[in-house]
């Protein structure tokens, strides 16, 4: 007989308005994923001012969200580290490993900036390291476990953005520098690349049977389901950029048809889950009336209106598919203003959390 879910799995946490700093959500770095890629997104499309303006933006908001989650891990041990081994709250970690990687990709493409993005880029793979086997291992010798329509969201697939994240931040610092390090980054690269496929359809496939065999309530569609299709928007951002390394990797190039053949179908894939996630959310705030209110989740959804608008824009670029741009721009100004709308509502819910505390 399998066993009643721990409390603290029966449902994904959310940071509600005025919640206070033991509440913190895991995936609050979505915030730094979701303004990095607006800002790239920005720079790719020629609005260099807006595009500066987001980063430095970013590097404000990730320094404090390292102070808040070091707070949290220092006043709050026991659920910090109890969501990390949960399993509707531990996937969330991975928007750090995520966030990191787009905050080095930003230094790496807007500042030139080497020493910055490669300190990133380190962090980044120590963060993958440290986050990913722990996690999964937590998880899968955990003894309480829930069913899988209780246990398994879109924010599982935020692994795979985190391993998608260290292939582009690699790819990135590969075409920057010269041998003897520039193979053995594509390597990596590549080698990340693939591995963020595989996990890709080994967690879609039990996400899709959840979806088709079990009930779904408005609930259940929390705002991370839209990293069905920002996973696969950053599985073809990383492709592009492997393709765009090819001259400089002999062995990219004897490889050039396969990366440009799964790239495509990355690609596809994630377009086609567009109209799946619009007509759920129809379902959701308009049929079924729930409430839309600011929750950091929706971050979740803002990063891939975000990377399907870069990565439309790169494989338009290596793929010389110039009809591309137009639905890269498109997308842009929907990831705009997608960020703005849910900037305004943290800045409101942090306005109320700071009256309430000074009442």
């Amino acid at each position: 007989m399998v066993k009643e879910a721990a409390p603290v799995d029966s449902e994904p946490v959310r940071a509600a308005p005025g919640a206070g700093l033991a509440d913190l959500s895991p995936a609050y770095f979505g915030l730094v994923m979701a303004t990095g890629i607006v800002s790239l997104s920005a720079q790719m499309l020629g609005h260099r001012s807006l595009a500066s303006a987001l980063f430095q933006l970013n590097v404000v908001q990730y320094a404090a969200l390292w102070l808040l989650y070091g707070l949290r891990a220092w006043r709050h041990p026991r659920r910090f580290f109890g969501d990390m081994v949960a399993h509707l709250t531990g996937p969330g970690y991975f928007t750090a490993v995520a966030g990191t990687g787009i905050l080095a990709s930003e230094f790496l493409v807007l500042r030139e900036n080497l020493v910055a993005g490669t300190a990133l880029w380190m962090l980044t793979i120590v963060l993958w390291l440290c986050l990913t086997y722990p996690i999964f291992t937590a998880l899968t010798i955990r003894r309480d476990k829930p069913a899988l329509d209780r246990g398994i969201s879109g924010s599982w697939l935020l692994a795979v953005v985190a391993t998608q994240a260290v292939s582009v931040s690699s790819s990135l610092i590969a075409a920057r520098i010269g041998q003897p390090f520039r193979l053995e980054l594509n390597l990596l690269a590549l080698s990340m690349w693939l591995w963020g496929g595989m996990l890709y359809i080994w967690m879609m496939s039990l996400i899709f049977y959840r979806y088709a065999f079990f009930r779904m309530s408005p609930g259940d569609l929390a705002p991370p389901y839209w990293i069905n299709m920002g996973a696969m928007a950053i599985s073809t951002l990383a492709g592009c950029l492997l393709i765009a390394n090819a001259p400089d990797a002999p062995f990219l190039t004897s490889l050039l048809p396969f990366l440009k053949g799964f790239t495509i179908l990355y690609w596809a894939t994630g377009t086609w889950w567009i109209p799946m996630l619009l007509l759920l959310g129809l379902w959701r705030y308009v049929l079924e009336r729930y409430p839309f209110r600011y929750d950091p989740l929706y971050w979740g959804v803002v990063f891939p209106l975000g990377m399907y608008s870069a990565c439309t824009w790169q494989l338009g670029r290596v793929m010389e598919l110039g009809f591309l741009s137009a639905l890269s721009r498109t997308f842009f100004w929907i990831a705009l203003a997608a960020w703005s709308v849910v900037f305004v509502g943290m800045s409101r819910s942090i306005a109320r959390m700071l009256r309430r505390g000074g009442r």
